[in-house]
């Protein structure tokens, strides 16, 4: 069954006759050229998969993010265990497990956000612009869908109430992830991990000891973090701040900085 959007042509078409007719006209003489294809057109949709989005409160929001960053970034340099692996290693797990951490750092921090609609092109500013397609449009926006996904996440997490200490060691269960491709210590990750799921547990029973159920929703809880793509993280809190720059070398860069 194809879930995806199917408004986008007939918006168009409907509330741009006259743009649309000059669209199809250019693509018809210059199609061996240009190979345009006006679907690419930002327009105005409520479909939630498309329906692109960009943070309220931008500046307030993205400095907030950022000190996020950097906490969970120093999370990471802080752990003995981490720092004895192998670089490619470290590299690795800091490549699949930072935007889950910066996530559970949002709700630990208790960030909270709402998003409003990004401003779209028109078509005519596409016509004048040559019909290039912009380097942002290569990139992943940011989505409603994604959003309400992220938001969901944050406000389970937010239900459950977590210590400092049992984020401490859910963080220490989501960096060391045995399943990274390529780990030459892999071994030495899960037990690592084994040794960071036990110390959560028995924080939870010392916390919670009437709440036998509170461990398994936790880690049911931070199963969801996965869903979460880094692209959407990326593009809704950081790329007014980096621009063009790639967030991963950053982050490469704050990590290896002794």
């Amino acid at each position: 069954m194809d879930n995806g959007c199917h408004c986008a042509a007939s918006t168009d078409r409907l509330s741009n006759p006259i743009l649309y007719k000059i669209l199809s006209q250019m693509d018809n003489s210059e199609q061996s050229q240009n190979c345009f294809n006006y679907n690419s057109i930002p327009h105005r949709c409520n479909c939630e998969l498309r329906r692109t989005v960009c943070l309220k409160r931008s500046s307030e929001v993205c400095k907030e993010a950022s000190a996020v960053l950097v906490k969970t970034v120093h999370f990471m340099k802080s752990l003995p265990a981490f720092n004895q692996m192998p670089p490619n290693d470290q590299f690795s797990l800091l490549k699949s497990c930072w935007a889950p951490l910066f996530i559970l750092g949002l709700a630990q921090e208790h960030v909270d956000f709402e998003v409003t609609d990004t401003p779209a092109d028109s078509m005519l500013k596409k016509i004048l612009l040559n019909r290039q397609e912009s380097i942002e449009m290569g990139r992943e926006q940011p989505t409603m869908a994604g959003f309400s996904k992220l938001k969901s996440c944050l406000k389970k997490f937010w239900s459950l109430d977590l210590s400092p200490k049992e984020y401490a060691y859910l963080k220490g269960t989501t960096i060391f992830n045995p399943d990274v491709p390529d780990l030459k210590a892999a071994v030495f990750v899960e037990g690592l991990q084994q040794e960071a799921q036990h110390a959560l547990s028995a924080m939870v029973q010392l916390l919670h000891p009437g709440d036998r159920e509170r461990f398994a929703r936790i880690l049911l809880t931070a199963s969801t973090l996965q869903s979460i793509t880094p692209s959407l993280i990326t593009e809704l809190f950081f790329r007014p701040l980096i621009g063009q720059a790639d967030l991963l070398e950053l982050l490469v860069d704050m990590l290896f900085c002794r």
